[in-house]
């Protein structure tokens, strides 16, 4: 928790999606059919994923970005789930005649997840609210890569005002995007890491950025843990959770917003990583994209646990 006791406030830009999961026992091949044994229809989207799992974990949450027109099914099956969840919505701009994205998941018995989507192109065009609004009482904004078109200068903005910025980064970026230099913190991938870079090594794929921004690096490699470059440029990993996955859905995200939160509530670099690899553990142990994120207390135990675990462990000279 923050110093002063008050729970952040995390501003999160992004692009909510309408979930379609299937569960199957095997992804079928091309042209081939095959029978789901359950079928669920979530809300999500990175930053929306990343927004349940800090509400769950004890942040207090607004939300900006484009959804469809307030005509449509999809943004009121959205809007009506964000707000069970007590995430401030009134900063999301309907977009007229646009339709918010819809995805379809197939999830199979190894818990990894397949998925295809679409995006109305015309939500690219949002003007989001003025910064002052937007960025009042903020101590973390939280990024989708993909959103960096409508959302630069608010960072940019927010940097100027001593605010984190934190990117989810879930595809390639462009060495040219304003989001590797408007960001305090650049949360990729292993996969997108090594596009990103045209290196097929994470460590030296972390290197080589870092000579092109001054923000803080870090990979993903699932169950091969973080992999990210201390202050003194020096590669430094945190270990994954063993755990039996069910579902990876939703999993980097969760890793996103734990990282953002804690990092908000005053915590050290190596203690936020730790903190958000817990978090998209538990994540992983069910069933539910980003509506599976953990609540904090479970966090807390399985946090507790390890240390438990590391300090009975005999030192071997």
């Amino acid at each position: 928790m923050a110093a002063s006791g008050i729970a952040p406030r995390i501003l999160c830009i992004g692009i909510p999606v309408r979930d379609l999961t299937f569960r199957v026992e095997a992804v079928p091949e091309r042209g081939s059919k095959a029978n789901a044994t359950h079928l669920a229809e979530i809300c999500g989207g990175n930053a929306l994923n990343a927004a349940i799992a800090m509400v769950r974990l004890g942040g207090r949450v607004a939300f900006a970005g484009p959804m469809g027109d307030a005509r449509e099914t999809s943004s009121g099956f959205v809007l009506e789930r964000m707000t069970r969840e007590g995430i401030e919505t009134a900063h999301i701009v309907r977009i007229p005649d646009a339709a918010t994205p819809v995805s379809a998941i197939i999830i199979d018995a190894s818990g990894e997840r397949t998925l295809t989507i679409y995006r109305d192109p015309a939500l690219w065009t949002v003007k989001l609210p003025e910064a002052d609004e937007l960025l009042a009482d903020c101590g973390a904004v939280l990024v989708e890569s993909r959103c960096g078109t409508f959302c630069i200068d608010l960072c940019t903005e927010a940097r100027r005002r001593g605010i984190p910025v934190i990117v989810g980064v879930d595809r390639a970026m462009a060495l040219t995007d304003g989001l590797l230099t408007a960001a305090s913190h650049l949360l990729f991938a292993s996969e997108q890491l090594q596009e990103t870079s045209g290196i097929a090594d994470d460590g030296e794929a972390l290197k080589r950025l870092a000579r092109l921004t001054p923000a803080f690096l870090a990979a993903t490699r699932g169950p091969r843990g973080t992999i990210w470059l201390s202050e003194a440029d020096t590669l430094e990993e945190t270990p994954a959770f063993p755990i039996a996955a069910v579902d990876t859905l939703g999993a980097g995200d969760v890793f996103h917003g734990a990282f953002t939160l804690r990092l908000a509530e005053g915590g050290a670099i190596r203690e936020a990583l730790r903190f958000a690899a817990a978090a998209a553990a538990l994540k992983c142990t069910r069933h539910g994209g980003g509506l599976a994120a953990p609540q904090r207390v479970e966090v807390e135990e399985l946090l507790r646990g390890d240390r438990e675990r590391t300090h009975d462990r005999p030192t071997i000279l």
